[in-house]
């Protein structure tokens, strides 16, 4: 147990930092409009669309979270379209992580899985090549991108793909953007987010 109790001059810098603070509420409260205009876009999106959706759904439920500590980061999230019980999930989670990427991600789990597999190869140039990749981690919470971690869903990669979802019985497919990526700097997020949304849709529409 550490017991040094001091802290260094960085550490009182930054806790004496009241600017710091103010900026980081404010940013918050941009990321939740941005959060906001999203599930809007998205709300009006599913509105026309037959979704193929376990039992119990309900097509108005989403939740807005925000928290500290993904990983010792803060993060704010919304979950649309949102249905989670133990045995069934279907999921859009658009997540703002702090000091690493926005991620636009479709998680299922359960009963539906291998219908919503056979749509992935059934309509897959529908899917293919819009920025997307399968998360490989054996875990639906893992949030991190890169080698070993996520496998990008290209026509070349149909195979590799297929062997990677073969016997899952739960899968995420997300599109990750930098925190320096264009969109975030011009404020297009809402527009990436729905475009990533669109380009998942054949995987879960009846």
């Amino acid at each position: 147990m550490n017991t040094n109790h001091s802290f260094t001059a960085g550490e009182l810098a930054l806790l004496a930092d009241q600017d710091f603070f103010r900026k980081k509420a404010a940013i918050s409260v941009k990321i939740k409009q941005v959060l906001e205009s999203l599930h809007h876009r998205l709300e009006a999106e599913i509105a026309s669309q037959p979704l193929l959706a376990p039992e119990g759904f309900d097509p108005q439920a989403r939740q807005f979270v925000k928290g500290e500590h993904l990983e010792d980061f803060p993060y704010q999230y919304v979950d649309f379209p949102r249905f989670y019980t133990r045995e069934n999930k279907l999921a859009f989670r658009s997540l703002f992580w702090w000091g690493h990427h926005m991620v636009f991600a479709l998680m299922v789990e359960g009963s539906l899985v291998k219908q919503y597999r056979r749509n992935l190869f059934n309509r897959y140039s529908e899917v293919a090549d819009h920025h997307l990749c399968l998360c490989l981690s054996p875990s639906l919470w893992e949030w991190k991108a890169g080698p070993g971690l996520t496998l990008p869903i290209t026509h070349d990669r149909r195979s590799a793909i297929a062997a990677t979802l073969d016997h899952r019985t739960f899968f995420k497919i997300a599109r990750f953007l930098p925190i320096d990526d264009p969109a975030i700097e011009t404020g297009t997020i809402v527009d990436e987010g729905l475009k990533a949304f669109q380009a998942i849709l054949p995987i879960i529409t009846i």
